[in-house]
């Protein structure tokens, strides 16, 4: 057996002086409890390497110091503990750590009226960073929902009116036909075009910020919007989506201005920016919005 130590390359000068912004690993595998829910996220770990003589840093160490993260619930002093970890361990080395995960959250998700339930997914994304200027994390995730157009709406109307007028005007109404028209093609002959829509919110915590305000992001999104898709649904979860959508009708612009505003209320947000994009079923391109606040 070699007794003899293994040997460290990395520790060796280099022969090209260059500080390098980050130097780590990507795609990491890191098993993680998120919202109660238990994700399987990948990880981007890394450092600055300041010391423009060092050929290298410890990676090692790096992989190490996620592995904290496994199977417990992910919060602020878990995150800012691994970046800690980083730094303590390059010293000298690294002035700056970052950390950032992407997964997927299922969330149970009940139905409009009837006791059915699904999961749903929300695709989400933390970054976390520690440097001499302090501590920085973002928390961004996407909502699905969908969008009604107000234009469509209206010119779908007119066209209901302009049959009901060819239909009964030169005839006395009676209540029982006008009900039975009404619920037919002939008397509803046109209706509003909607899509599945996307809002990608992305939130700078406030400092003091403990656990990730996941849960209460997502849902005051989609108490905003109205009309976030469905799982599960009966006839009546459909049709109670239906009036959701007619009572919630929305170009993007509508929808970022609900988002923002509902984003201001939010205590652990210092900063926000958001894009909402409604993939058209009229056109072949998708309409966009977007705004921020206090974000730069």
């Amino acid at each position: 057996m070699n007794d003899q130590p293994l040997p460290d390359i990395a520790a060796q000068a280099t022969h090209h002086d260059l500080p390098l912004d980050w130097v780590g690993m990507a795609g990491i595998a890191l098993p993680i409890r998120l919202a109660d829910a238990a994700v399987t996220a990948t990880a981007d770990i890394g450092v600055s390497l300041d010391d423009a003589g060092a050929r290298g840093i410890h990676m090692s160490r790096l992989y190490l110091a996620a592995q904290r993260l496994v199977h417990q619930e992910l919060n602020v002093p878990a995150m800012l503990q691994v970046l800690d970890d980083c730094l303590s361990s390059h010293q000298e080395l690294s002035d700056s750590a970052t950390l950032s995960l992407r997964g997927e959250v299922p969330l149970k998700r009940p139905a409009l009226v009837s006791p059915l339930h699904g999961w749903k997914t929300y695709p989400f994304e933390l970054h976390a960073r520690q440097d001499g200027r302090g501590v920085n994390i973002e928390l961004q995730v996407e909502v699905a929902y969908s969008s009604t157009c107000p234009c469509s709406a209206a010119l779908a109307r007119q066209l209901i009116q302009q049959r009901f007028a060819e239909t009964f005007a030169t005839q006395p109404m009676d209540y029982l036909e006008v009900l039975d028209w009404l619920g037919s093609t002939q008397g509803i002959v046109a209706t509003p075009h909607s899509q599945r829509s996307m809002a990608t919110l992305r939130v700078r915590l406030a400092p003091g910020c403990v656990d990730l305000p996941l849960l209460a992001f997502i849902e005051s999104a989609e108490q905003a919007l109205g009309t976030p898709v469905q799982t599960a649904v009966k006839r009546a979860d459909e049709q109670a989506f239906a009036l959701a959508n007619g009572q919630n009708l929305m170009f993007c612009e509508d929808a970022a201005r609900r988002l923002h505003r509902a984003l201001r209320q939010l205590p652990q947000a210092s900063a926000f920016r958001l894009k909402v994009v409604h993939a058209e079923s009229l056109h072949a391109h998708d309409a966009v919005a977007q705004s921020r606040w206090n974000w730069n």
